[in-house]
């Protein structure tokens, strides 16, 4: 099990802490900050889906008139940590 503690650049959220298991699959995702009700929906979507799946489907995403949003940044986070295994810190 890997986890990702991830500060996001250019949104409201102020953290992001992702756990992928073994398998690549995505098993929580938790936010400080940002839109509650709209990240606990994305959470409850992503469980149980493939990193690459929700790299697929989220990279790209803005909000508003910002260049990134926070599936945008869970994205990120995910391609940050590819290469790591363990406890994974990215600023």
């Amino acid at each position: 099990m890997k986890q990702i503690n991830y500060q996001p650049r250019g949104v409201c959220a102020r953290m992001m802490t992702i756990l992928v298991d073994d398998e690549d699959v995505v098993q929580d995702f938790r936010v400080v900050g940002g839109c509650h009700g709209n990240l606990q929906g994305i959470a409850a979507l992503v469980r149980g889906m493939k990193a690459d799946d929700v790299i697929a489907r989220l990279d790209g995403i803005r909000c508003g008139a910002k260049e990134t949003s926070c599936p945008d940044q869970l994205a990120q986070a995910l391609k940050g940590s590819r290469a790591a295994s363990g406890s994974v810190e990215i600023h």
